[in-house]
């Protein structure tokens, strides 16, 4: 029998790893920029077109390749970053595996353009799909050039499954940020179709941070710095104050490189126990230097996940360190038994005893001294010896002063002698005695969470939420589709601040929050001013609907406007939607229940979820039928 196993041609395993190496652009944006700064480049441009699917350019200053190393850069595991296994262990650089370049090259149009800076000429290298199709020396400046253009060109398939420009585009975002967080010694600039999107000089930690997510974001920003045998801990956390509900603003370094760990996460989230709302997270910006044999990077295709030696000291560490810059930054409360150094005594003071007040008293003063208690005599004239002097003269005969004032004032014969009343007793009624009474007990309330509203049949139990959430979510729709919402204008502007990405997203929906009653004042590249608002928002909540909105759309943004719109009506519904727990008037519960079975669809709340149940009498009876 022939042999069925057969080793597979470099091209076709050089696609299989770009599967696990290139997921989409930004993955590409990763390995370039992080092969620049192992070439040692001070100076890192990045360009790209259509978010990376048409170019994607890394310009460096690094030191650049020689001829040779040009051409062998490309091959499957060659790299200049180890040369035994044992240097796995002891990484000090970003890649390491050589098998980034061959994958890219595998799967799109490359174009190489280095030069070393004793060298008098450079290389400029154009492969496609892994075949070399031309090599020549240029005139080039030091350092290196990589263009990837035409992403998956030669796999349709995979290029199908790429997002949008909008989603593609915040993903080279993510990766360009994370990059250059950790190295602020780099000067980093972003150009996407011809525009600037970032330009971050050299700076150091925080002023990096500020560079990336402006706004207010110094101000938020509460320095961490422990250091110990295991682990140096650096860089920032944010107040509790300036708590999202979305996860946007968290990054873990270790050793310059980003990571994702749910458990250093859980550590962060443990000291801030009891300084956060339900449901919001913390910003911050954690650097972690911990020696390289203690950790094991080669464990993911991405190396965002990483294995610590002792994860439990770490956490332990982590979290000792955040709640201690918490404490010591009077953002958390915080018992201090020693001794308050305003409290001592002034040296001057220092050997005296304490002084006495004393209490003068006037032995002079009489209170009565002018008066006197009065005696009264029997005859009519005043001879008693109490001495009283009013302002004005009092008449001898005060009676003669109302003689013939009560005839003037008799009322005229036509005139009602006394106010009278109508009966407040109801003759009639609009409804009989026992409709009046139904419509009293029209609605229950029952553990602030269901509506139990009578029905000829039986009786229905509504989800309150869920049925508000339906209410709102087809009134935000209509007025974004029919452009006619009213607006409630702010007598004080309120002013939001949002990071480049946050303010990018915003830009975008614009149009449509004025559809829906937002009224913006002024946008600005780091804050938008908002004078007018939808009536159903309120100021307090105006801040909540729009960080719920930008949580709910920065994860998937919708690839078409009406999708935008529908997810945009469903995000604020969820936000403005009464919550379980709230105590509703019987009023208000009618009005709940009028206004879902008015809706188009009021069987499911906008996101799948039943509205109501009904409960026949039938069903009663087989209750109590037992």
């Amino acid at each position: 029998m022939s042999s069925i196993i057969q080793l597979l041609p470099d091209h076709v395993a050089n696609q299989i790893a770009a599967g696990e190496v290139v997921q989409r652009p930004a993955s590409v944006v990763k390995e370039l920029m992080e092969n620049a700064i192992d070439a040692g480049a001070t100076d890192i441009k990045l360009i790209c077109k259509d978010a990376g699917k048409t170019l994607i350019q890394v310009i460096d200053n690094g030191k650049g390749m020689s001829v040779t190393d040009a051409r062998l850069c490309f091959e499957r595991h060659a790299t200049s970053k180890i040369r035994k296994a044992e240097d796995l262990f002891d990484l000090h650089t970003k890649g390491f595996r050589g098998e980034a370049l061959a994958s890219i090259a595998a799967i799109a149009h490359v174009e190489l353009k280095t030069k070393q800076e004793q060298e008098e000429l450079g290389t400029h290298l154009i492969i496609e799909g892994s075949k070399f199709t031309s090599q020549e020396p240029a005139v080039l400046a030091k350092g290196t050039s990589f263009s990837v253009k035409n992403l998956f060109f030669n796999i349709p398939a995979r290029r199908n499954f790429l997002k949008s420009d909008t989603v593609e585009l915040k993903h080279v975002i993510d990766e360009f940020q994370r990059v250059a967080m950790a190295h602020p010694n780099i000067h980093f600039s972003l150009y996407h179709n011809g525009s600037e999107t970032f330009n971050l000089p050299q700076s150091n930690l925080r002023q990096r941070v500020v560079n990336i997510f402006s706004g207010k974001t110094n101000e938020k920003l509460v320095p961490v710095q422990e250091t110990t045998e295991i682990v140096e801990i650096n860089g920032f956390i944010g107040k509790p104050e300036f708590a999202k509900k979305n996860r946007g603003e968290q990054f873990f370094f270790v050793n310059d490189r980003f990571i994702k760990s749910g458990y250093l996460h859980h550590a962060i989230m443990a000291a801030y126990e009891g300084l956060l709302k339900d449901g919001a997270q913390p910003s911050y910006f954690l650097y972690l230097q911990v020696p390289p044999h203690t950790i094991d990077i080669n464990i993911h295709p991405t190396k965002t996940e990483i294995k610590f030696d002792d994860e439990h000291a770490l956490y332990a560490i982590l979290r000792s360190a955040v709640k201690h810059s918490l404490g010591q930054f009077n953002v958390a409360p915080v018992l201090d038994f020693e001794r308050d150094a305003t409290l001592d005594t002034p040296y001057d003071f220092q050997g005296k005893e304490a002084e006495f007040p004393t209490i003068q008293v006037d032995s002079t003063f009489n209170p009565f001294a002018e008066e006197k208690k009065p005696s009264f005599s029997s005859g009519g004239g005043s001879s008693s010896s109490f001495s009283f002097k009013p302002k004005k003269e009092v008449q001898p005969h005060w009676e003669s002063l109302y003689v013939g004032l009560k005839e003037s004032f008799e009322p005229e014969p036509d005139e009602p002698h006394e106010m009278q009343f109508e009966s407040d007793v109801v003759t009639s009624s609009l409804f009989n005695d026992t409709e009046v009474e139904q419509s009293k007990t029209a609605t229950y309330q029952i553990h602030k969470k269901y509506i139990v509203s009578p029905i000829k049949s039986g009786m229905l139990i509504i989800d309150q939420q869920r049925a508000h959430q339906r209410v709102l979510y087809e009134q935000f729709l209509t007025n974004i589709t029919i452009h006619q919402a009213s607006s409630q204008q702010l007598l004080f502007p309120l002013t939001f601040y949002f990071s480049g990405n946050e303010m990018a997203l915003i830009n975008e929906l614009i149009p449509s929050l004025e559809n829906t009653g937002f009224v913006f004042d002024a946008i600005n590249p780091d804050s938008v001013v908002i004078s007018g608002l939808p009536v159903t928002v309120s100021e307090s909540e105006a801040s909540i609907v729009l960080e719920q909105l930008i949580s709910d759309l920065q994860d998937e943004i919708p690839e078409s406007s009406f999708s935008q719109m529908d997810s945009m009506a469903k995000s604020m519904a969820r936000s403005l939607a009464v919550k379980t727990g709230t105590y509703l008037t019987e009023k208000e519960q009618e009005n709940l229940v009028n206004n879902l079975f008015a809706c188009k669809e009021n069987s499911v709340s906008p996101f799948n979820k039943p509205t109501f149940i009904t409960l026949s009498v039938e069903d009663l009876d087989k209750k109590f039928s037992v």
